[in-house]
């Protein structure tokens, strides 16, 4: 702001960083996670945004379009990509992650291609979305094992393979009260979920 040649002010213009970016991205590397920042600053900006929360890799200056291609050159290198972003030019990268993950209060371009989208703003959700996962994946092939593990034991005895060798005969009332226990153990195991 200048009047008659003469500085009378400035006025500067930047992105603040949110609190929680920090907290997310020390959650994240605590997990063994690798987390990597892409963005359309100049390398200097970019360092010293990475520098307050902690990132050490970056990947500066990538015009919009490029940002897929960013992702993908990642997934070449061999690992799983989880992208994070809340914009239209963060979409095309969202929908090449192996898991894209959208601000809720983001574009709606950016939240339709992304696989989750978080309804809060809070960076502090991702990684508490990512031990989620980890827990209903665990549940899931917990299940599997039970049901399995029912359906092998118990079919071939109500279908009478133990008769011929010991006389047994699975009476099928018990037969379906087995079947009955298989499911209702899987439901149940499943809603410990809502308690995690």
């Amino acid at each position: 702001l200048a009047v008659n040649k003469e500085i009378l002010g400035l006025i500067a213009v930047a992105d603040i960083l949110k609190k929680e970016s920090a907290k997310a991205v020390e959650s994240l590397k605590k997990s063994g996670l690798e987390v990597w920042m892409i963005t359309g600053d100049n390398e200097r900006t970019a360092k010293a945004i990475a520098g307050q929360v902690g990132i050490e890799n970056i990947m500066a200056q990538v015009l919009p379009q490029d940002k897929s291609a960013k992702v993908s050159e990642l997934q070449k290198m061999g690992r799983k990509v989880a992208m994070v972003g809340d914009g239209i030019n963060d979409a095309p990268a969202l929908a090449q992650s192996d898991m894209g993950i959208a601000m809720g209060e983001g574009t709606d371009i950016a939240m339709e291609s992304a696989n989750i989208t978080l309804i809060r703003g809070d960076l502090q959700l991702i990684p508490q979305l990512l031990r989620f996962s980890q827990k209903i994946m665990l549940v899931v092939k917990q299940n599997l094992f039970w049901a399995f593990f029912y359906n092998v034991a118990f079919i071939p005895v109500a279908a009478g393979v133990l008769y011929p060798f010991f006389g047994i005969l699975l009476n099928p009332v018990f037969a379906a009260v087995a079947m009955a226990f298989s499911s209702i153990s899987v439901v149940l195991n499943s809603l410990r979920l809502k308690i995690l």
